[in-house]
């Protein structure tokens, strides 16, 4: 009886074992999510637009060559620069890359005599990410590149156009010996710069416009995302942080591992995660698409920004995107923090995020007229300046100060970059009210001169872009999504 007893019990819990595997294997939902990664968060409320990695690719500036050692420059967001780049290069292709060394053509010559344009990245990009732009294709040296500039020109005297991409290390040149490009698209390129301010160029490759350029001083209002909404965004989860206020009077959140730190009065925010792995290899490309989703899911987007390779050479590892507001880019005003995004990543997992909490209006409350400075007087102000040796750009930018908790103020200024990525303001704008000199600008007509053919190309190049011109009003902004 006791056997029968013990056999019985036996096949009983053999049962309710067997039951047990079952409904642990298929019948108990949630299972298969019980082990997160260190950066799963709960679902916070949205908050700024996503965008996507094509968005955030597009040239820093397009340098377009006139012939007889005139130039113009043509920044992003006004409406020539989305004609050539979306209009006229985005959707051709590109093949059949022959490697060189740099100095396989004289390209000081080639700059002062034949038209073309020069498409410019700040510190290069990867040409993974390159493709997201323009339709590429080459050998795996090529595609290991990363790029700084493109150049398309039609040579002196003749109906040939090359094209070639440089390395950003300065030492390789890949033409595109299968371009898909006419004569016609370089001579449009050049017609649309007839109607551009000329520059000149110094000897280290820096461009100066010959008179005073006409820019806008903009007043919006903002409002700011709350630290609690970023802390909720953030952490994985939000009750188990506490709250902390340094000597500083900045706020800090951690929940002991990650930590939060809000400055400037709540419009700053600087994010950690040293718990992220700490490996040395990282894809540059790779980690531009983790930090373009990440920015998507954590803060978003206020308005346009781009993506710049923050250290030229470095171990991939650092992203920074650069916001746009209309056609100038936004530098800093120390000690006042805004207009970029900053990500630390080891293989996709971001370790550092910082960011500002600012987001702007939909449109400006006042704009004023102003003019920055051309000429001889910036070739003055740029040979005195104290850092000269350093400087590796020079472009008009904003400078963003707040006015009051509701209200931002963009001034216009003449911006360098330097070599260690500093940028700083050179020079500052006219007062309001200024109105320069009228001047007879002899070099909008017949600035090409390359023979009796390219004649012809300043004259079809003017018309294409006086043409552009009547259709679009010519002051018209285009900076949208990038597709």
């Amino acid at each position: 009886m006791r056997e029968k007893i013990k056999t019985t019990a036996l096949i009983v819990l053999v049962a309710l074992s067997l039951l047990q595997s079952y409904l642990l294997a298929y019948s108990m939902p949630g299972l298969g999510a019980t082990v997160r990664s260190d950066q799963d968060y709960v679902n916070a409320e949205p908050m700024g637009t996503a965008t996507s990695v094509e968005s955030v690719i597009f040239p820093e500036e397009l340098v377009i060559h006139l012939g007889g050692n005139k130039h113009t420059v043509i920044y992003p967001g006004t409406q020539f620069y989305e004609m050539i780049l979306n209009q006229r290069i985005q959707g051709r292709e590109f093949k059949g890359f022959q490697r060189s060394p740099s100095d396989v053509l004289n390209w000081e010559e080639i700059r002062k005599n034949d038209i073309g344009i020069e498409l410019r990245f700040e510190n290069g990009i990867p040409v993974e990410l390159l493709q997201k732009l323009l339709k590429l294709e080459g050998d795996l040296l090529f595609l290991n590149e990363t790029i700084d500039r493109i150049w398309i020109f039609k040579t002196t005297g003749t109906e040939e156009i090359r094209t070639f991409f440089f390395s950003s290390d300065g030492e390789m040149v890949y033409e595109s010996v299968r371009a898909d490009l006419t004569v016609r698209d370089v001579q449009d390129y050049v017609g649309f710069g007839q109607f551009q301010p000329k520059y000149s160029m110094t000897g280290d490759g820096l461009y100066i416009p010959l008179g005073p350029i006409q820019t806008t001083e903009m007043l919006f209002p903002y409002e700011t995302y709350t630290p609690d909404l970023m802390q909720r965004s953030l952490f994985f989860d939000p009750s188990t942080t506490r709250a902390l206020e340094d000597r500083g009077g900045s706020q800090i959140y951690t929940d002991g591992k990650r930590g939060l730190q809000v400055e400037q009065n709540g419009k700053w925010i600087s994010y950690t995660d040293p718990s992220a792995p700490q490996i040395t290899e990282n894809l540059l490309s790779d980690n531009v698409y983790a930090s373009v989703d990440f920015v998507n899911q954590h803060g978003g987007w206020d308005g346009v920004h781009r993506f710049v390779n923050a250290i030229p050479g470095g171990e991939g590892k650092d992203i920074r995107f650069k916001q746009y507001v209309e056609q100038y880019p936004v530098i800093p005003t120390p000690p006042f923090r805004y207009g970029y995004m900053r990500l630390t990543l080891q293989q996709g997992v971001v370790t550092e995020y910082s960011r500002s909490l600012i987001t702007l209006g939909p449109e400006s409350e006042s704009r004023s007229v102003r003019w920055l400075p051309g000429g001889d007087g910036l070739q003055e102000t740029l040979k005195n300046y104290k850092r000269r040796s350093e400087v590796t750009a020079l472009f008009p930018a904003l400078q963003a100060a707040p006015v009051d908790e509701k209200q931002l103020r963009f001034t216009p200024v003449w911006a360098v970059r330097l070599k260690d990525g500093t940028e700083e303001m050179l020079a500052a704008a006219y007062p309001i009210g200024y109105e320069p000199p009228e001047q007879q600008d002899s070099s909008a007509q017949g600035s090409v001169d390359d023979g009796g053919a390219d004649a012809d190309s300043a004259t079809a190049a003017t018309g294409a872009g006086a043409a552009a011109l009547s259709a679009g009003g010519g002051s018209q902004l285009f900076f949208g999504d990038r597709k």
